[in-house]
């Protein structure tokens, strides 16, 4: 496995002293209780109070901001003292806001990765050691009785919907600015498939850049029904076609009718196992010629720069494995060019460093077929 730079530094020695690995062990054994203690205290805003009141509050004073308890306030504030969260001092009894607490408020991808994990996965984590035996998504069930998530988005709870959208569109959005560049500005395709498309926000940042461009969004019927009352009315929508598709049915291909100029995947491999993934890209392989271009946008784990991303990504691993599907990940890259070569097909160039760690894999057809 070759690692980026900085996680080659980290993953390969034992930085921590004695006491700092037994407080790590102490997070990991408290670890549902610290989310949920840090979770209140986002909420209730107590917080970003001490964010505001840089000289510090008193329990008192939080208790009035809040409209929480004494009893509520004092548990909390003591719990997130030895989080790391907020400060004290003793001698004046006034609480600070800490570095730890202070992320909490301003990162963007943190606080959308708690109602993430608090919206859609904390019930199910209980189940991840079934899931991870079972190989399905047990943590599901709690939800509806499907047999992955992706069937069952439009009937998930609204707020569970709403961060699990939200969780999905924050990283990829970031990066679809440099995308579109990396796209239309070397090939200029006229006719892009948008595989797993979703709601139709790619296509529509496409169809907004290219004016000649057609895109076609294949998903599953159910999704391609969203998607199409998501673009309804906007701008260059005229221009995006539905396919509805279950990709995994190895009797359905990608439309016959044509040949894609360029073919789209953000955020999609990583929700499918390795062998499904094969079978997905020999689909695609039907609908290449020479000139097509296979584009792989995938958050790699192995090439993140820092070790946060690298943690968030190496979680939502265990989110597909409990929630989502049982049987994918977020993987890194000698995962995914072993499926692309095996399915007869080539990385041309690895474009890194796009929006919140991003990298687009350009892929073209092997000279000689399967």
């Amino acid at each position: 496995m070759k690692l980026s730079p900085n996680l080659q530094k980290a993953f390969t020695n034992d930085r921590l002293s004695a006491h700092e690995a037994q407080l790590r062990a102490q997070f990991i054994a408290w670890g549902p209780v610290v989310f949920q203690a840090t979770r209140i205290m986002l909420k209730h805003g107590i917080l970003q109070m001490l964010r505001d009141h840089t000289d510090g509050l008193t329990r008192e004073e939080i208790c009035t901001g809040c409209g929480l308890s004494d009893y509520a306030v004092k548990c909390l504030l003591e719990a997130s003292l030895c989080i790391g969260t907020v400060l004290i001092d003793p001698e004046i009894d006034r609480y600070t806001l800490a570095k730890t607490g202070w992320f909490l408020l301003i990162d963007e991808a943190t606080k959308t990765d708690i109602d993430f994990n608090h919206d859609v996965n904390y019930e199910g984590w209980f189940r991840l050691e079934e899931s991870l035996l079972e190989g399905k998504p047990e943590g599901l069930r709690h939800f509806g009785p499907w047999p992955t998530v992706y069937e069952g988005l439009s009937s998930l709870p609204p707020q569970a919907q709403k961060s699990w959208f939200a969780f999905d569109h924050f990283y990829s959005d970031h990066s679809f600015e440099q995308a579109l560049h990396i796209v239309f500005d070397t090939h200029k395709p006229r006719t892009l498939f948008d595989v797993g498309g979703n709601t139709g926000r790619w296509a529509l940042r496409c169809v907004a850049y290219d004016k000649d461009v057609r895109v076609t969004i294949l998903d599953l019927p159910q999704q391609i029904g969203l998607m199409q009352q998501q673009i309804e009315g906007k701008p260059g929508a005229d221009r995006i076609d539905g396919y509805g598709i279950n990709l995994l049915d190895t009797t359905r291909h990608f439309p016959p009718e044509r040949k894609a100029d360029a073919i789209w995947m953000s955020q999609f491999l990583d929700c499918f196992s390795m062998e499904e993934i094969v079978n997905i890209l020999r689909k695609a392989r039907e609908a290449m010629n020479a000139d097509t271009r296979l584009y792989i946008m995938e958050t790699l784990w192995d090439r993140q720069k820092y070790e946060p991303a690298a943690m968030a990504l190496t979680m939502t691993s265990l989110y597909f494995t409990a929630i989502a599907n049982g049987n994918s990940k977020m993987y890194n890259t000698e995962d995914l060019q072993q499926c692309i070569e095996t399915a007869g097909l080539c990385i041309e160039h690895i474009y890194d460093g796009l929006g919140h760690g991003h990298s687009i894999l350009v892929c073209r057809m092997k000279n000689k077929t399967l």
